[in-house]
């Protein structure tokens, strides 16, 4: 049953070169301005920190920093250092947060060079400064090996999902869906008791080809993030080249899945699954979510067109919320 004296209001902005939105549960009454400022707030601490698009943030510093140099980290910062060390290390090197000067060297991010393929005297040279394997953390600092550049833009958007979620429940929010750039996270139910519902992303032109119905989750406190190559790519030569790098190989991931979306307990985990998935391609990222049981769904474009692969784990939530629709 409805209370008549709450209801759903909509906040929003801009960060990390994309947009946020937030829903939530609030009293008719509330101000909503405090809650806007607060959530902006949040979002500009995670991009002082990790974004290498600022010369003064924490990464930026990171990165200029000379070798044998200790950095210590800020409380938010750590976080996201150690689950990424841990998702690098489970993903046989999948997901790595090192790959800075790949990235750059392919054409993208914030020192992006030209977009073309470097030649192999330069793509060696510049793999020999990445490698998760070199970081040398411990609890709240980082040391600098020499010449490594750390890029988290793989993890810090859910980071900052999962940042404002935390913020609005200790600013007496019961029930929010938090967006930032596509990642999400949902916790509480609306007025009328129901679960906040997304759609699943998949290919821009997958409405129009696939045979299967549409994805919808319902997000009690659950977390989707989802990757692919619709984002950001160049082409070459009559290649295309995605902007998500293989750090195992040093190169774009050939032939990417269209989209690969992870469910989990928090956006942070959801977003660099989602990466580390992407890397490992279908075939060896729907063994390893199934081995791992990870939620995942990869939409891959085949020889008969769109194609779907879901986890058992990632089946099995659609099931659920189908059963408690019903």
């Amino acid at each position: 049953m409805n209370n008549p004296d709450v209801d759903i209001a909509s906040l929003g902005g801009h960060t990390m070169g994309t947009t946020w939105q937030v829903k939530l549960v609030a009293a008719r009454s509330r101000d909503l301005h405090p809650l806007h400022a607060g959530i902006q707030a949040q979002l500009d601490a995670v991009v002082a920190q990790m974004s290498t698009w600022e010369a003064d943030s924490d990464i930026s510093r990171f990165n200029r920093a000379t070798a044998g140099e200790w950095q210590a980290l800020p409380p938010s910062f750590d976080t996201v250092m150690q689950c990424a060390l841990d998702i690098a290390q489970r993903s046989g090197g999948a997901f790595d947060p090192t790959v800075g000067p790949l990235v750059a060297l392919w054409g993208f991010g914030a020192q992006a060079q030209a977009r073309r393929i470097p030649d192999p005297a330069t793509l060696a040279a510049t793999r020999a400064r990445c490698g998760w394997e070199r970081l040398q953390w411990q609890p709240g600092r980082l040391l600098q090996p020499g010449g490594l550049a750390l890029d988290l833009s793989a993890i810090a958007k859910g980071f900052g999902v999962d940042q404002v979620s935390t913020w609005l429940r200790q600013n007496g929010m019961h029930a929010a869906l938090v967006e930032v750039g596509g990642e999400l996270h949902g916790f509480g139910r609306k007025p009328d008791d129901q679960p906040w519902r997304v759609l699943v992303e998949s290919a821009p032109e997958d409405d129009a080809q696939a045979d299967h119905p549409p994805r919808v989750l319902a997000l009690t406190e659950r977390a989707v993030a989802t990757s692919g190559d619709r984002w950001h790519h160049f082409e070459h030569g009559g290649e295309q080249f995605s902007h998500t790098l293989d750090p195992r190989i040093g190169a774009p991931v050939t032939r990417a899945a269209a989209a690969v979306t992870v469910v989990a307990d928090s956006a942070m985990q959801a977003d660099a699954w989602a990466t580390a998935l992407t890397v490992m391609g279908r075939d060896d990222g729907m063994a390893f979510a199934r081995t791992h049981a990870l939620a995942a769904r990869f939409v891959s474009r085949g020889a008969h067109g769109i194609e779907e692969h879901m986890s058992p784990t990632f089946e099995q939530l659609l099931a659920d919320d189908r059963a408690g629709a019903a």
